[in-house]
């Protein structure tokens, strides 16, 4: 049992009402709950004074908190946390969410990202907030690969696939390399490379180098290995984060700190500072998985909360997630079926494809 539902555990009916209360109505309006308010929605009759003691506990607790010099109160990050974890009613998906997701399978685009990114401008209008979509790497089969040289520090990859998708990546190569460096490099890669994914191949890489390192020159050893170095980079590029819906988060936010805030985390978000780190929240637990503010150091900055959900393909196994970042005060028990149904749309897509 976590903490936070020991403390839910050691409250009593009024305090957990209370509680309750006062976070539903945060979520619904985002402004501050006060006692008067709540002694007209309370299943019990007690004075404002009874509950205002009641609040002084959750206070001292941790769960609930001032913003201002106010009667009122909002939860906090630890409370929230316990509200989702305890207290949290998940409805059904709407016929209507329903339908609009569904729409996006529809459409006659063939190219899969395409298809991604509808279903991430459909999300991101369903739900008000801002849609991830983390779409999968690209694994098929290997046909050829070239480096090429850009400039002294500079050199490309291309990398062609079976089925004739093309990739391109400059990273920075050894000093010193010469034609026939490259070419032995090239021509040591494609002599392992063929009808294997870059995963299969990175696995043989690293031992094939060192045990043949006497039948390869040892720039071309240094270019392979840089080479091996950027395909392990999982941040540079082969793996697509779609965001849609950035203004839903401005629209909310009228105080310039926040609008910083929030600008902060797309700044983040568009140099994929951490993206890959998205896959390991979803592939920690099952299905849906919530995060409020710092509990994830992506969204800590914006004091955002993200929704997430993992996806696989026909082989059950989890190839990306997809997600909605929103303020703290979410609708969750409405957000949690949408972004579920959206992460199994995307797989059923995916594994169709496939």
């Amino acid at each position: 049992m976590s903490d936070s539902q020991n403390i839910l555990s050691e409250l009593n009916d009024r305090s957990r009402e209370v509680f309750r209360r006062v976070v539903e109505g945060y979520l619904d309006s985002g402004a501050p709950v006060g006692s008067r308010t709540l002694t007209r929605s309370l299943s019990e009759s007690v004075s404002a004074a009874t509950i205002r003691n009641v609040m002084q506990d959750l206070e001292f607790l941790g769960l609930i908190g001032s913003p201002h010099v106010s009667a009122g109160r909002i939860p906090t990050e630890m409370g929230l946390r316990m509200f989702v974890d305890g207290l949290l009613e998940v409805g059904d998906l709407t016929d209507d969410d329903r339908v609009k997701l569904d729409a996006t399978l529809g459409d006659n685009a063939s190219d899969v990202g395409q298809k991604l990114d509808r279903i991430g401008s459909a999300l991101s209008g369903v739900t008000q907030g801002a849609s991830l979509v983390l779409a999968p790497k690209h694994e098929a089969p290997i046909r050829h690969i070239e480096f090429v040289s850009l400039a002294p520090d500079r050199a490309l990859a291309v990398l062609v696939m079976a089925d004739g998708h093309v990739e391109n990546r400059v990273f920075r190569p050894p000093l010193g390399q010469t034609p026939s460096s490259m070419r032995e490099a090239a021509n040591f890669l494609n002599s392992l490379a063929e009808g294997k994914t870059i995963g299969e191949l990175q696995k043989l890489m690293a031992t094939e180098v060192k045990s043949r390192r006497q039948e390869i020159d040892k720039l071309a050893a240094e270019l392979i290995e840089s080479g091996q170095a950027l395909w392990e980079n999982e941040s540079d590029g082969s793996e697509r984060l779609i965001v849609r819906g950035r203004a839903n988060l401005l629209a909310d936010e009228q105080e310039t700190l926040e609008l910083d805030r929030i600008r902060t985390l797309f700044d983040d978000l568009e140099r994929k500072r951490d993206i890959t780190e998205f896959l390991d929240l979803a592939d920690a637990g099952d299905g849906v998985r919530i995060f409020i503010g710092s509990e994830n150091k992506l969204f800590s900055l914006s004091g955002s909360s993200l929704v997430v959900s993992p996806y696989m393909n026909a082989d059950r196994k989890i190839i990306g997630a997809v997600g909605v970042i929103g303020p703290t005060r979410l609708n969750y028990g409405r957000i949690v079926p949408i972004v579920d149904y959206t992460a199994q749309l995307v797989g059923k897509l995916i594994s169709d494809q496939g």
